[in-house]
């Protein structure tokens, strides 16, 4: 915490609090609405920590849907940590477990997007792997405080907000923000519209495995779309 880069960290991520917040209350007035007990939220929010899985899982837990369905479904929203870890790596591998198991825990979206906008290139040398982790960390701590924040008000909350105040709508929009801000190349932008579009094509199908097409054709898409000579040649 003394580190300089730890309070840029935490300055960075400040600027995407209100995106936060407003993802945090909906996901909480979510739990709460959806039939979940106050114990059962708090324990949620504080264990999974991951709001687009969260969201993922909420109408599937409500509509009692299976659990494998409901940890499938979990499972390949957040697959995209797979390769956040993989990228990473070689950032954090110097690290003892209990820190890069920390840092697994605590890093989202942002907070990775964040860290590896900062940093382009793994650390050299014990000084860069100490600024790079104190960044991260403020990042990371930032993201979690909010998050937590947000997300227990929103539990607290849930049967006193009148309805007609649209926080599903103000969710929507926060999702949508954060969508935007990762959208930084043509390969992401297209990938989100292939999503999309998927998502909507198969909006039909029960427990929302809509959203499980929806990854899977823009996994698919993006992998021969990255294979193809063309795109390699404009990448080179």
């Amino acid at each position: 915490m003394r580190q300089p880069e730890y309070r840029e960290g935490l300055r960075d991520m400040a600027a995407v609090a209100p995106g936060l917040a407003a993802w945090g209350l909906m996901t909480g007035v979510a739990m709460v609405k959806s039939g979940m007990s106050v114990v059962e939220s708090l324990a949620m929010t504080l264990l999974v920590f991951a709001g687009s899985s969260q969201l993922a899982a909420i109408p599937l837990i409500a509509a009692g849907a299976p659990a494998l369905v409901i940890l499938a479904t979990a499972m390949c929203v957040n697959l995209r940590f797979v390769v956040f870890s993989a990228h990473l790596r070689p950032y954090l591998m110097h690290w003892p477990r209990r820190v890069r198991v920390l840092a697994g825990y605590l890093t989202a979206d942002l907070s990775y997007v964040m860290f590896t906008k900062r940093f382009a290139h793994p650390p050299v040398g014990a000084e860069q792997q100490t600024a790079q982790l104190a960044y991260l960390m403020g990042g990371c701590a930032f993201t979690w405080g909010s998050w937590q924040v947000a997300s227990v008000l929103g539990i607290a909350l849930a049967h006193t907000i009148p309805a007609h105040w649209g926080l599903n709508f103000a969710g929507i929009l926060a999702l949508l923000g954060v969508a935007c801000s990762l959208a930084s190349s043509p390969l992401r932008r297209v990938s989100a519209g292939v999503a999309g579009a998927a998502a909507v094509a198969a909006f039909a199908l029960p427990f929302k495995l809509n959203i499980v097409v929806a990854i899977a054709a823009a996994v698919a898409l993006c992998l021969l779309l990255e294979t193809s000579p063309k795109f390699r040649k404009e990448q080179a």
